[in-house]
């Protein structure tokens, strides 16, 4: 389709908002996890749980609503998805519960998932090879944004409010964002949507003995796996270990975020000139030490707060080249099934995640050890799969 600099920068915009709704259902409660455990007089794990569900429900929810996009359009499933979202979210608000608020998390991950699939499967309806791996970094540019500021924002909500309070903004937020849906120009033709879903479904299986395609999946499942543990132990770290309140780690948390927005910048900076394969090969050998040290430095006991803090930088902040360089790679050679391939990578990346997340708190929340180990273990499966899946092409 053709664009105008003005619709493509808006389109950009839109999308990368829209592909934030992962980091928008989690983070922006992230400093409100202690306070929700202890009104919901839940175990730290089980409020991890509640991590978990919203991860899994965007898990699930990619595999069903991509290839529904690849059957009726991008515009009017992720129209449905923000206002089911927006409805779920109030639910949340209402929950008196640690039961109900569980499911509530699940819907509100599934509906979530709408923005996060569609978005990338509308990136590559729009660009393709060089030009792909520029757009898909600038919508990692933008949705880098919101790891800045949801906890953040959520840390200056809990100063006059309490955590419900984070779930009546994304309930607006999920208005807002299905209001936008309805103006924005729909990106897949009709004649080349699939027949049904079964249609797109039956490419899953294609998909997966596709030796290069699956290996994608396999390092973004394990190196977001890793992610996800250091989201979920990130809060009781600072706040149970360390001592910071909600606010202070808030802008740790977002500090970061910061890091991974301003590495979103170096995948569009270096298309063309270092190959992307380069770029993921460095994307995750950097977080393999990083992880390695903090287990070192945790292993100790008494490892400062300072190098804490670095160590975290050093480990989480080239995701954001990971997943440009892995994304542009798997989808540029997929056409009309972007959609169901999107929704492949998109399971991937986040169904280990929900799982591994209650584990951070096996040991109770007065130890990061669980969340180091798992963030080792993590990138060192994603470092071997790269060499036996995607390095041999």
């Amino acid at each position: 389709m053709q664009m105008t600099k003005k619709s493509r920068v808006l389109l950009i915009a839109f999308l990368g908002i829209m592909s934030a709704m992962a980091p928008l259902a989690t983070d922006m409660y992230l400093p409100a996890l202690p306070a929700l455990s202890s009104e919901f007089s839940a175990s730290t794990s089980a409020t991890q749980l509640t991590l978990t569900m919203t991860m899994l429900g965007m898990a699930i929810g990619q595999i069903f609503l991509g290839p529904l996009s690849d059957m009726y359009g991008r515009k009017a499933p992720l129209f449905f998805g923000m206002i089911v979202f927006a409805l779920v979210s109030a639910g949340c608000f209402f929950a008196r519960a640690i039961e109900p608020f569980l499911a509530l998390r699940f819907l509100q991950g599934f509906a979530g998932a709408s923005g996060i699939v569609i978005a990338r499967a509308i990136a590559r309806d729009v660009a393709q090879g060089v030009e792909l791996t520029r757009f898909l970094s600038i919508l990692m540019l933008v949705n880098g944004l919101a790891p800045i500021l949801a906890p953040v924002l959520g840390g200056q909500i809990l100063i006059f409010s309490s955590w419900r309070f984070i779930f009546a903004v994304l309930a607006a937020i999920g208005v807002i964002l299905a209001l936008w849906t309805l103006k924005t120009q729909e990106t897949l033709a009709k004649e080349e949507r699939q027949e049904s879903m079964t249609a797109s479904f039956r490419t899953f299986p294609a998909l997966l003995r596709d030796r290069y395609f699956f290996g994608h999946c396999l390092v973004q499942c394990f190196v977001f796996g890793a992610f996800f543990s250091y989201i979920a132990g990130s809060s009781f770290v600072f706040q149970n270990i360390y001592g910071v309140s909600a606010q202070s780690y808030s802008l740790i948390f977002g500090g970061i975020g910061a890091g991974l927005f301003f590495a979103g910048l170096l995948p569009a900076r270096l298309a063309g000139r270092v190959k992307d394969i380069t770029m993921l090969k460095a994307s995750l050998f950097v977080p393999l030490i990083g992880s390695i040290l903090l287990l070192a430095a945790f292993s100790t006991g008494s490892a400062p707060l300072a190098l804490i803090i670095v160590l975290l930088f050093v480990t989480v902040v080239p995701l954001s080249v990971m997943g440009t360089a892995s994304f542009s790679l798997a989808l540029s050679r997929q056409g009309k099934n972007a959609g169901a391939a999107s929704a492949l990578i998109g399971f991937f990346s986040m169904v280990l995640g929900g799982v591994m997340m209650p584990l951070v708190g096996i040991a109770g929340d007065h130890t990061a050890m669980p969340m180091a180990i798992l963030m080792v273990t993590g990138y060192s499966l994603g470092v071997a799969l790269f060499y036996t899946h995607v390095a041999k092409g």
